[in-house]
């Protein structure tokens, strides 16, 4: 058999590049809303970490200790057949949940980490010309917490991707349970195996081509002004 008919076997017959799409579309899916929950929650956590209320900032360190320090397998797992055992969700409902809990964390970090490695000094000069606190952090910290946070935050999402590989645990059917099952039906292990980390290398690559437009894009924006 040759190589052709061996592709042409895991990737075509039987609509089997349905199924793929369909299993990358659960993939896409599950680590979209995760990436836009998960940030928008981790800066919510974020602030209550940098509270000064202590209570808040106690919440806070335990939960990105706790979410940070669990693997994300088992806290799916817990959720699917624990928490919301008995729950009307679906599993992909409840593994986005899963993961924007844990991007969360990352996220909080991330942000909080940024935000001390800016410049407090324009910050407090930017007060004594008599911005507000929000105008300073919009104008001053903002943008040079972006800068310091978003290497990092792109590595977050490449890795949310690739941990979404996990969910088949909880009877999804997403882009790594597809690969798998197509893998046992036509025995053809290596090359499937090897389409299906193509396919994950290609979504990272893609992630990583995403955010250095958004490079290119900031530094021509900056130039016109």
């Amino acid at each position: 058999m040759t190589l052709t008919d061996i592709l042409y076997r895991v990737l075509i017959a039987g609509g089997s590049w349905l199924t793929i799409l369909k299993g990358l579309l659960a993939t896409l899916q599950i680590s979209f809303f995760s990436i836009i929950i998960g940030t928008s929650l981790g800066a919510v956590i974020c602030a209550l970490r940098m509270s000064r209320i202590r209570l808040l900032k106690t919440f806070a360190s335990i939960y990105i200790v706790i979410l940070r320090g669990s693997p994300v397998l088992m806290l799916l797992m817990l959720l699917y057949y624990g928490v919301f055992a008995r729950s009307p969700l679906s599993p992909v409902t409840i593994a986005v949940i899963t993961y924007s809990l844990n991007v969360a964390a990352s996220v909080a970090e991330i942000i909080r980490t940024s935000i001390e490695a800016t410049e407090h000094g324009q910050v407090e000069a930017a007060l004594t010309l008599g911005f507000t606190p929000l105008q300073a952090f919009r104008l001053v910290t903002l943008p040079q917490l972006l800068i310091v946070a978003k290497p990092v935050y792109q590595s977050a999402v490449v890795n949310l991707i690739q941990w979404t590989s996990v969910v088949g645990y909880v009877s999804i059917t997403d882009l790594t349970r597809v690969i798998n099952n197509t893998a046992a039906r036509t025995m053809q292990p290596f090359v499937t195996i090897t389409v299906g980390m193509l396919i994950y290398l290609a979504l990272a690559y893609i992630v990583n081509g995403l955010f250095a437009l958004s490079d290119k894009w900031e530094e021509s924006k900056r130039k016109q002004h």
